[in-house]
C-alpha cells in the first residue's frame, strides 16, 4: 500500500495571503478567470521554469481547450484536493480577484522528493513569478509536511 501523500492529521492550509496576490484552493468557481488567464499566457508559461515541453510529458499543457475541457481540469484538482491527492491553488489579484496564475503541489513521481511543484504566473504579470516561487518555497518549508520538494528555482 502506497503511503498517503500527507499524512491524516495534516490539514492543507485554506490559502496564502501575500502583498500583491493571494492563493486560495482552485475550483470550479475559478473557471472562466482561470481559463482567461492561463489561454492568454500559453507561450509565457511554457517558458516557466518546469513548464518547459508541458507539465509533464503525459499531460502536455498548457495547451488550447474550451471552457467546458477547462471546468472538467478544475472539478479534477478539486477532488484532489478533497481527497488529498494533491493540492492547486489559483493566484488572485488582491484588488479585484482576477487570476494571475495557478500553483500546483502534487507528489513527486520520483522517489528522491516528497512532491512536485509548479507555478505560473500570466504573461500580463511576469514580475510576479520570482516572488510568487520564494513565497511558495517559504510557505513549503513553513507549513506543509514535505522533507524534500522538487520546484524548479527562478533566476
Amino acid at each position: 500500500m502506497m503511503a498517503p501523500f500527507v499524512p491524516d492529521d495534516f490539514e492543507p492550509p485554506a490559502g496564502l495571503e501575500l502583498a500583491r496576490m493571494r492563493l486560495e484552493p482552485l475550483g470550479p468557481q475559478h473557471n472562466e478567470r482561470d481559463h482567461a488567464a492561463w489561454m492568454s499566457s500559453i507561450e509565457h508559461i511554457h517558458a516557466t521554469p518546469g513548464f518547459e515541453g508541458g507539465f509533464d510529458s503525459e499531460d502536455p499543457w498548457p495547451q488550447p481547450m474550451t471552457l467546458e475541457q477547462n471546468l472538467a481540469d478544475l472539478e479534477g484538482h478539486a477532488a484532489d484536493f478533497q481527497a488529498r491527492r494533491g493540492f492547486t491553488y489559483s493566484v488572485l489579484d488582491p484588488a479585484g480577484d482576477d487570476v494571475i496564475g495557478c500553483v500546483y503541489i502534487y507528489p513527486s513521481k520520483g522517489s528522491d522528493h516528497d512532491a512536485r511543484v509548479h507555478s505560473w504566473v500570466r504573461a500580463s504579470h511576469p514580475e510576479l513569478d520570482a516572488p510568487l516561487w520564494k513565497a511558495v518555497s517559504d510557505w513549503l518549508t513553513r507549513d506543509w509536511p514535505f522533507q524534500q520538494v522538487a520546484y524548479d528555482p527562478r533566476a
